[in-house]
């Protein structure tokens, strides 16, 4: 009944999985955190013991309600010369998208079955999404540490409801599809990839571009592939995208003037249309100056 009202609010995928200790993934966090492989992120510092442990996040937590929503379009940005913002923050944010699906669910769940205690979390507080989506059955982690699906490819946002009640749980998702392949490995400009399925987040251009509130270091000089907003290099060379479908998530769909932009148009962007074009948008996350930065750093290597 659950997954059926998932399905009906638009998410690609609901998986269930028992609220416990993520022992496995203990030791992996633990090291990441080590290699400073966070960078200047000091919050994934924070928090540790909840990260791993969901019922510490809600009293009483029995279950992990997994869900994938999907963003994958095919539309591109008309100047090929202009800077380039990744798929996922074409429309609008998908932190409120996401979290209105999973309140209606939450109000689902509380209407047909009672009284039901939860709380909705869309990548903002410190819950390890792929390891409960995995742990749910929705995919495995491949090699770019994206979570990834062998019938839709990894173009989906993940989120989670977590109850206070017991349900039917899924197997989690154990076989790893990636094989020998490399792509994403190779395809990295910046090498964020230090090993299969480890990424060095301080390297990836996503964060250097909209974690990073200091100066691009020189050193990434050449290496940016005109990326002003996030990247999607290892997920469009991945072979599974080729299963992705054009999302039917019309928040998503991009601000009429955003893909129209010209290259000359991005160098001279006015707060006036950044506010236009991204009201609603993830971008705001960067605010102006950010993504202004990003296009100074750009134009200077060209």
């Amino acid at each position: 009944m659950i997954k059926t009202e998932a399905k009906r609010l638009g998410f690609l995928f609901c998986g269930i999985s028992k609220a416990d200790f993520l022992e496995e993934e203990a030791p992996r966090l633990e090291n990441w955190l080590k290699n400073n492989y966070h960078g200047e992120m000091g919050y994934m510092n924070n928090h540790f013991d909840k990260r791993l442990d969901p019922r510490l996040l809600v009293d009483d937590a029995k279950s992990v309600i997994s869900i994938a929503l999907n963003y994958y379009t095919e539309e591109k940005q008309a100047d090929e010369t202009a800077p380039k913002i990744s798929k996922y923050a074409y429309g609008t944010d998908y932190h409120f998208v996401i979290k209105d699906k999973l309140k209606a669910l939450h109000h689902f769940i509380q209407e047909n079955i009672g009284n039901v205690t939860g709380r909705a979390f869309v990548d903002s507080a410190p819950v390890l999404d792929k390891a409960w989506a995995k742990k749910s059955g929705l995919g495995w982690v491949g090699k770019n540490a994206n979570l990834i699906n062998n019938k839709s490819g990894s173009f989906f946002f993940l989120g989670e409801l977590i109850v206070d009640i017991e349900l039917a749980y899924d197997n989690p998702f154990s076989t790893d599809h990636c094989g020998t392949c490399t792509r994403c490995i190779d395809a990295c400009p910046t090498d964020a990839i230090v090993a299969p399925y480890v990424v060095n987040g301080s390297k990836c251009i996503s964060y250097l571009t909209i974690e990073l509130k200091e100066e691009i270091p020189a050193s990434f000089k050449d290496k940016m592939g005109n990326w002003m907003f996030g990247c999607d290099v290892c997920q469009d060379v991945c072979p599974w995208n080729r299963f992705s479908v054009i999302h039917q998530e019309e928040a998503f769909n991009p601000h009429p003037d955003l893909l129209e932009m010209t290259k000359r148009d991005w160098e001279e962007i006015t707060e006036e249309v950044f506010g236009k074009v991204f009201r609603k948008s993830a971008v705001k996350r960067t605010k102006i100056n950010g993504l202004k930065r990003n296009i100074n750093f750009i134009k200077k290597v060209q």
